[in-house]
């Protein structure tokens, strides 16, 4: 099932959550999954049903992998009884100037998944039918099934709303009043991750969970995602897009991975390419932990919110200590976005960890998109000349440091041009680009590679 609707803010992850949540309850294993490059969702999918969120994204993943890794999450580490897919932004809302690619439609057509839409119910009432009709049928490879109105004042109101949509022979499973009480805080990258507010998070999806089971149809929801035809394929795998490099689990080391309420921002294959290579990948918290831990030969730090905890991360100095002295001594570093600012000189004039000769702010501009990119350096990520697929997500920005440093990588910018990003230094890649290993496999070949000191040569 894909859970879509006309456009953001509608309540389509409040709604989501909170369908995990009740399904849960009711003991179905549901396996959930978030259109794009999202992070943050699939934290609140994955306290609402005890199972890991993942990301499904064309441009990231590559068209061919979808599938695939659709029924990976749906059997790992166990067979679920339902796939339930987040959509982002509108239903056809997808890469700019593709006609759609990487939407959610793209991914509901992919996956042969029937659509449930959600439609905010609030300033208008019979209209809504008018708004479902043309959904409906803008697409004919989309199948919307049955939708759900969101912020529902009153019975009149609920009634009127479904006069109009009954016309268009599309049931309606789910009427949600207006519950201004159960809210998801957000600030300047979206709604704030889950595992910074643990206690809050859990009641808020156990109060999205109360409302979902009272006012949506949850035997009917089910009855339309059991009719999705079977999908013909296998499930990713990440010792298969490892290729001669998998090894067996622990048989090469440790990689420390950051975690934490500072780096929430990560997918969880890539922890689990790390230990299809071998590797036993030991997870730290940076706002905690004093040191890394023992015996790690490799450190990968992905996106999150340094900027919010910037004070208490500068002020683990024994651990910033820590990190920069395994740099120092040539061990693969990769790091995206917040691992950028983390390794940096400061970041809002407190000290960090100074293995790059960077200075980072928050700034006011949010960087927002899909970039195609080229290494314009070779680097523990693979050589000069390869090519990425990847996004960017930030609102801080570098604005000062060594102008002399090697470059990650180059794509093309807003005005026609070409715009250099990142640090390469020694075996250390940071940039603010966020990729997908599982669709660029060759990344994590080279880094394992370097980690391993096997010789990969990546394509």
């Amino acid at each position: 099932m894909v859970i879509a609707a006309p456009g953001s803010g509608s309540g389509k992850t409040m709604i989501t959550t909170g369908i995990l949540a009740a399904l849960s309850r009711k003991g179905i294993q549901v396996s959930p999954h978030k259109v794009g490059p999202d992070y943050i969702d699939p934290g609140y999918h994955a306290a609402a049903c005890g199972r890991v969120g993942r990301n499904l994204d064309p441009h990231l993943q590559g068209v061919d992998r979808v599938v695939p890794l659709l029924l990976h999450g749906a059997t790992v580490p166990t067979l679920a009884d339902v796939a339930v897919v987040e959509g982002v932004m509108g239903l056809f809302d997808g890469q700019l100037g593709a006609r759609g690619f990487a939407s959610t439609a793209h991914i509901a057509t992919l996956t042969a998944s029937p659509v449930v839409l959600v439609v905010d119910g609030a300033h208008t009432s019979r209209s809504v039918g008018a708004t479902v009709l043309g959904y409906s049928r803008f697409d004919p490879a989309v199948r919307i099934a049955g939708v759900i109105l969101n912020n529902i004042a009153s019975p009149r109101h609920e009634a009127e709303a479904r006069d109009g949509i009954e016309e268009t022979g599309i049931p309606v499973i789910g009427c949600v009043p207006r519950v201004p009480e159960v809210v998801v805080p957000s600030r300047h990258l979206g709604l704030v991750p889950a595992a910074e507010r643990s206690p809050e998070a859990a009641a808020a999806v156990d109060a999205l969970a109360d409302m979902v089971s009272a006012h949506v149809d949850l035997d009917a929801f089910l009855e339309i995602a059991g009719a999705a035809p079977d999908l013909e394929g296998e499930p990713w795998s990440p010792s298969d897009a490892l290729g001669p490099l998998a090894a067996p689990a622990g048989s090469r080391g440790r990689v420390a991975v950051a975690g934490g309420r500072a780096f929430t921002f990560g997918y969880a294959e890539t922890t689990e390419l790390l230990a299809a290579a071998g590797l036993a990948v030991e997870v730290f918290d940076p706002l905690v932990d004093a040191e890394l831990p023992s015996g790690v030969s490799g450190l990968v730090i992905g996106g999150g919110f340094p900027e919010v905890h910037a004070l208490e991360l500068a002020a683990n100095v024994p651990l910033l200590r820590s990190i920069r002295e395994l740099a120092e001594a040539g061990a693969p570093v990769s790091a995206e976005c917040a691992g950028l600012l983390y390794l940096g000189q400061t970041l809002d004039g407190h000290r960090m960890a100074g293995v790059l000769p960077t200075h980072a702010e928050f700034g006011h501009r949010l960087t927002l998109g899909y970039r195609s990119a080229v290494a314009l350096t070779d680097s523990v990520l693979g050589p000069a000349g390869a090519r990425v697929t990847g996004h960017e997500f930030h609102r801080t920005q570098v604005v000062s440091g060594d102008t002399d440093h090697a470059p990650a990588w180059a794509w093309a910018d807003r005005d026609g041009g070409h715009r250099a990003e990142g640090v390469v230094q020694g075996s250390v890649h940071a940039s603010y680009l966020h990729v997908h290993w599982t669709g660029q496999p060759h990344l994590a070949r080279s880094f394992v590679g370097r980690l391993t000191g096997a010789l990969v040569d990546a394509p």
